[in-house]
């Protein structure tokens, strides 16, 4: 789900800029989304937000992850704060991992945010 596909909830007044409260969503996220596009900011660039690069169906690279929830050779969970990317494949192998980011090689068969 992109930023534009989250629903909106309702409009408050926060100091002299209206900010948009979208569902799901934390106070200060629903501003840091709201203030990157009004400045036309691409979203990888906000602090915190995590940032996945598939290449082909073969490595699937993710920043700003905050752990893996379960891990075997057919299926990667990893928590991506608020969702959670599936990662359903064959000979799956997290190769590198460090506190923020993260590397799977293998086939990868798909990709799924769950909310």
């Amino acid at each position: 789900m992109t930023d534009r596909q989250v629903r909106l909830s309702r409009r408050i007044e926060w100091g002299r800029k209206d900010v948009v409260y979208m569902e799901g969503r934390s106070r200060w996220a629903a501003a840091g989304l709201n203030a990157m596009e009004r400045l036309d900011l691409p979203g990888g660039i906000a602090a915190g937000v995590p940032v996945m690069e598939l290449t082909g169906n073969r490595q699937l690279v993710m920043e700003q992850h905050r752990g893996v929830l379960s891990y075997s050779t057919e299926l990667v969970e990893i928590n991506a704060g608020n969702m959670v990317v599936r990662v359903t494949g064959t000979q799956l192998q997290l190769v590198a991992m460090t506190e923020t980011d993260l590397r799977i090689d293998g086939h990868i068969g798909r990709v799924e945010l769950v909310e």
